[in-house]
């Protein structure tokens, strides 16, 4: 009887296939592994370096979807794992970060400004995995939470390299969680890039518009940046704002 088992098993494809892909699971837990150096570093009051792992677990983040298209290696494991590395990475750990920082000398206010940030993460999440099916793909709802914790990093970044303290930028980090939380659950939406094919290629002028881009963030990496993810941050609402324009200049003419 065991060896009939075995054999059915070995003979029936989907019972076999359900291994781990290797390749874009390492990505996730890099990622994951970033996030939690982040928490670390947070708690050792080291800062710098927690806003840094949290931009290295950004990149990591978006890597791991884009091997697995790539490699043709997407599973349900991979989804649900990349969903948990997240809520540590984009959720937990800038919450955490910036509370330590600036957040922990405003009592009350501090942390429940980190607690809507980190809330507002895990619903940014939950939304969407089960909106995958219908969304659009050429744009988020919301504003993804990589962006909203490379915001919020970003500050503390380009702050300490400010020579500012915590106390003397609370206020302003204050504000920006509640902001950065809060977007993640509204309904306005961001350009997701997920329509760009690297497979396809491009002009000659793209490859030098990427290497001036790679030579502007090196030459000031903290500023450039929080300013890239604060333009982001607010194309959205530039681009609510288009949209709700166009649609009265439609409604005049009709």
């Amino acid at each position: 009887m065991p060896e009939i088992r075995s054999r059915k098993f070995l003979g029936n494809p989907e019972l076999r296939r359900r291994g781990i892909y290797l390749l874009p699971n390492l990505f996730t837990t890099a990622a994951l592994f970033a996030g939690f150096y982040a928490i670390v570093q947070a708690m050792n009051q080291r800062f710098e370096e927690a806003a840094v792992a949290i931009f290295i677990a950004m990149v990591m983040d978006g890597l791991d979807g884009r091997v697995a298209r790539l490699t043709r290696t997407q599973s349900a494991f991979g989804a649900e794992y990349d969903s948990l590395s997240d809520m540590v990475s984009f959720g937990a750990a800038p919450a955490l970060v910036i509370y330590e920082w600036a957040l922990k000398g405003m009592g009350k206010l501090g942390w429940a400004a980190a607690f809507i940030y980190c809330v507002g993460a895990a619903l940014r999440l939950a939304r969407f995995n089960t909106n995958l099916e219908v969304a659009d793909k050429r744009f988020f709802q919301g504003m993804p939470s990589p962006a909203a914790a490379a915001l919020v990093a970003g500050l503390v970044w380009v702050m300490i390299d400010n020579g500012w303290s915590g106390d003397e930028a609370r206020w302003y980090a204050c504000a920006l969680t509640l902001f950065a939380g809060l977007t993640m659950v509204s309904n306005v939406r961001y350009y997701s890039g997920k329509d760009i094919n690297l497979r396809r290629s491009v002009p000659f002028i793209v490859v030098a518009g990427i290497a001036l881009g790679f030579a502007l963030v090196s030459s000031y990496p903290p500023g450039v940046l929080f300013a890239l993810f604060l333009c982001y941050a607010l194309s959205g609402y530039v681009l609510a704002m288009w949209d709700r324009f166009a649609g009265k200049t439609v409604a005049r003419r009709r």
